[in-house]
């Protein structure tokens, strides 16, 4: 399958690999002490990016796993975007610093435009991946706790004009539940943006779900709790990757 690209997720508490459920930090579960091992298995299998997600920094508001960022960067292939707690210039250093190709933002996307239209200058916008929480078509932020009456189209739109490339949207009532993608959704964003390189997040839990995203133009797809729980092998990646 060549047009759409397979991005696994690693979210990282203290260090470890864990997945929430709907972001509820309460809803936790440890799948690996060393984060390492699990990315090295990706690249095995013929992935090419990673999607690595810092809930402590997610949570406090800096930056806190980025060791984890720098040894798998350093010891692996993998072409890393990074995101969780990136609200100040030296959070942004640390992370590019660390080895991550693209600083994951979204937070920040909604409480300070003004800094983040400055580092599109400073660091280019193509350094970048837009990260869209979505819940009834409403951006949420703080790590989905609070919904804004943002409209998601509104707000990839205003972006997009400011120079960003590459966005990936999660419907926060899906992730973690392993119950299919926000297909409908997907589908409207890609009809209103049909040139943006558009991701989907969450709700993914078995094989047809990533046919039926590639189906309807979604450029890349990022799977998590899917692998980790066995909906989804390695190997069975493996396989539609070279298809």
């Amino acid at each position: 399958m060549d047009s759409i690209e397979i991005i696994p997720a690693i979210d990282i508490i203290d260090g470890k690999c864990v997945r929430l459920t709907q972001g509820d930090y309460d809803q936790k579960k440890v799948y690996n002490e060393h984060p390492l091992e699990v990315a090295a298995a990706f690249g095995d299998a013929g992935l090419k990016r990673l999607h690595l997600v810092d809930l402590d920094g997610a949570r406090t508001g800096a930056v806190k796993n980025w060791k984890v960022l720098e040894t798998i960067a350093g010891r692996t292939d993998l072409i890393v975007d990074f995101g969780g707690g990136i609200k100040t210039a030296k959070d942004l250093d640390i992370v590019f610093n660390s080895g991550a190709a693209f600083a994951t933002v979204g937070s920040i996307a909604v409480k300070d435009e003004a800094l983040l239209t400055e580092w599109l200058t400073q660091y280019g916008a193509g350094s970048f991946l837009l990260g869209a929480d979505v819940k009834d078509e409403k951006i949420a932020v703080g790590g989905w706790l609070e919904t804004t009456e943002l409209w998601v189209y509104d707000f990839i739109r205003g972006w997009i004009e400011k120079g960003i490339l590459q966005v990936f949207c999660t419907d926060v009532s899906k992730d973690g539940l392993l119950q299919g993608p926000s297909l409908e959704l997907y589908k409207n964003i890609r009809a209103e943006f049909p040139r943006l390189h558009f991701i989907a997040s969450g709700g993914v839990s078995v094989l047809d779900d990533i046919y039926r995203l590639d189906e309807i133009g979604c450029s890349g797809v990022i799977i998590g709790k899917a692998i980790y729980e066995g909906r989804i092998t390695l190997k069975e990646l493996s396989k539609i990757i070279s298809e």
